[in-house]
């Protein structure tokens, strides 16, 4: 994001030029953030912040299907999968929780835990964590905008255009 460069949604622009705007930001910051988390072993709390990162970067894109063409559901998918992998973690940990620490059940599901989270690391490694995958998302969403056929509509305090 360039200095003095607005961001937000801008009610003058529509949609499309707001996705080509936004939508790269977002994922940027979405990858700097599983980068960090992923410098250290994160802890499940952690894992689970980033279950929700990657529900709501997933969310946002969907609202703008129509500004993209089928890559961003090869894109969707992707992120579906890491959800998913994240929501398996997630659901030892849950489960784990409801068990006396001497169930025999629980010392399983710890293992399971570390088995599943080691299985979101390497998803991630192979999907996400390739160098120039970042780059990728972000040519994608700022350059393979379809242009809308919906313009803008004038807000109440704007005169009409």
């Amino acid at each position: 994001m360039g200095k003095g460069r607005p961001t937000g949604w801008n009610e003058r622009e529509d949609a499309t030029a707001n996705a080509r705007r936004e939508l790269p930001r977002l994922a940027a910051e979405y990858f700097a953030r599983v980068r960090r988390v992923l410098e250290k072993e994160p802890s499940p709390e952690k894992l689970h912040r980033l279950r929700l990162a990657t529900k709501r970067l997933r969310y946002t894109l969907e609202l703008f299907r129509p500004c993209y063409g089928p890559g961003l559901e090869t894109r969707l998918a992707a992120l579906r999968d890491i959800q998913q992998s994240l929501g398996e973690v997630n659901d030892c940990i849950a489960t784990a929780r409801m068990l006396p620490k001497s169930a025999p059940a629980r010392a399983w599901l710890d293992r399971r835990t570390s088995a599943k989270a080691e299985e979101f690391r390497k998803r991630w490694a192979q999907e996400f964590g390739a160098p120039a995958q970042e780059s990728r998302w972000t040519a994608y969403l700022s350059r393979n905008v379809r242009r809308s056929s919906v313009k803008s509509r004038p807000s109440a305090d704007r005169p009409g255009r």
